[in-house]
């Protein structure tokens, strides 16, 4: 029976490390993308199946789950890595309160959309796959550091974080002693490439042990929970001492 394991949102960054690791460590993953980046042809190339997909589309989710019921007969793993990440609208002070409002929503609708709208109907439409496998299973989520502290710019986007952290436990006492389901709450893993010195040397005092870990930290401990058989219903942190680096 084969190990096989979806990770979503991996063509890029994280979800590119994270699926190529697996995938090399002997596990058959079904990677999904939203768009065409450059780091596609890298999962083809080491044998992942790469569907193209927008988790927040219902008719495009509920093809995607058919076509994975159809295809295999057991999940060994389920890690959701999607991610939008959406500022919130500065404060309006116009006539038009309910344009407003409306764009608020939108913003807040969106990022429940894809942190915790689609991993709930995932991981229940996943279920009977998931307790398929011939042992015990997995399903992670991946959250955000400000998931527990909150953010002055990204209310919307750390209240949706918080909501996955929250279906952690949820799941993770619906579904044991089967599943066990997990969470990892990074905070800076990776700088992008176009972040300047400025920045990164002013993020990286944010932590106690101020370095830039790289792609490598998160697929680490996916392998450590996929391995571990007593861990559920955790937050991994991974922040590097953040949340201890008070004023």
């Amino acid at each position: 029976m084969q190990n096989n394991i979806i990770i979503t949102g991996a063509a890029q960054r994280l979800g590119l490390h994270c699926a190529l690791t697996l995938q090399h460590a002997g596990f058959q993953v079904t990677a999904t993308y939203r768009s065409e980046k450059p780091g596609l042809q890298q999962l083809k190339d080491a044998g992942v199946h790469c569907i193209q997909l927008d988790i927040t589309e219902p008719n495009a989710l509920a093809d995607f789950i058919d076509s994975i019921k159809q295809q295999l007969g057991s999940l060994r793993g389920l890690i959701h890595n999607a991610s939008d990440w959406k500022k919130d609208l500065p404060l309006s002070d116009c006539d038009n309160a309910r344009a407003a409002l409306a764009a608020d929503a939108a913003v807040y609708d969106a990022m429940q959309a894809v942190h915790a709208k689609a991993p709930y109907l995932l991981n229940r439409a996943f279920t009977p796959l998931l307790q398929a496998h011939d042992g015990v299973t997995d399903i992670i989520h991946l959250t955000d550091f400000v998931a527990s502290v909150g953010s002055s710019k990204h209310m919307a986007y750390a209240a949706s974080k918080a909501a996955l952290e929250n279906l952690t436990y949820s799941f993770a006492r619906a579904l044991a002693p089967k599943v066990k389901v997990n969470a990892i709450a990074p905070a800076l893993l990776l700088f992008n490439d176009h972040d300047d010195a400025c920045y990164r040397a002013k993020t990286l005092q944010k932590s106690l042990l101020q370095v830039e870990p790289g792609a490598a930290e998160l697929s680490n401990t996916v392998m450590y929970l996929l391995n571990s058989r007593y861990i559920t219903g955790k937050v991994i942190d991974l922040d590097g001492g953040r949340h201890l680096n008070l004023p």
